[in-house]
């Protein structure tokens, strides 16, 4: 038996994706705030990619599927983890 896929798409290119590839950025329930991938309430996923990110950036397409502000911290976080995604593939070459 192989495990199921678990999909969700992306709030800038909208393709559906497996979940283990793509960011999930989380509205805490109860008012709590925004956090990077993990928690419990509303959730928005987004590519690990530039141009997904930026698009979401530009466009304010985490805001809308939040539902709530995104700090720009959390954006910076993820283009850290972007950048940091980037070196390390390049490294392992």
């Amino acid at each position: 038996m192989t495990p199921r896929l678990v999909l969700r798409r992306c709030v800038s290119c909208r393709q559906l994706i497996d979940r283990d590839q793509l960011w999930r950025v989380v509205r805490l329930a109860g008012g709590g705030g925004i956090q990077l991938d993990r928690g419990q309430g509303r959730s928005a996923y987004v590519c690990a990619d530039a141009n997904c990110l930026e698009d979401a950036r530009r466009r304010k397409r985490l805001q809308r599927a939040l539902r709530a502000q995104v700090a720009d911290s959390i954006l910076e976080s993820l283009e850290s983890r972007l950048n940091g995604t980037a070196s390390a593939s390049s490294e392992a070459r």
